[in-house]
């Protein structure tokens, strides 16, 4: 089955970048969606950013003009460009990806992967 891996997290100061990259075990052309969520201490889960199949690219309104989203089909990974940080963007960074309305009975299929931890400090 399909299994997402991400890297890059770690500790950045207020005002620094981050990378976060999530390897699929297989191929992501046929992902209609992927993206990131995001879980803070003490806050709900947010979805952070999220790209279609197609390149179409939307963002929570605490990231947009610091965060990029891309995809590279041909390392079947995408990738989570972070700037301009902030210690409130510290949380635990999930990779997400899924297949939409597949086959006659028009199935979804979502994933996860396993997180990875991103902090803002001085």
């Amino acid at each position: 089955q399909v299994q997402l891996v991400e890297s890059g997290g770690g500790l950045v100061q207020p005002g620094g970048s981050l990378r976060l990259s999530c390897a699929a075990s297989g191929t992501i052309a046929g992902f209609d969606r992927m993206g990131w969520y995001r879980h803070a201490p003490g806050k709900q889960r947010e979805l952070a950013a999220v790209i279609t199949s197609g390149g179409t690219t939307n963002y929570a309104d605490s990231v947009k003009g610091r965060f990029t989203i891309s995809r590279d089909n041909a390392k079947d990974t995408q990738y989570l460009q972070m700037n301009s940080l902030k210690p409130e963007d510290t949380a635990v960074y999930y990779c997400y990806a899924a297949r939409l309305y597949v086959g006659y009975f028009r199935q979804n299929y979502e994933y996860w992967g396993q997180g990875t931890q991103v902090t803002v400090s001085s």
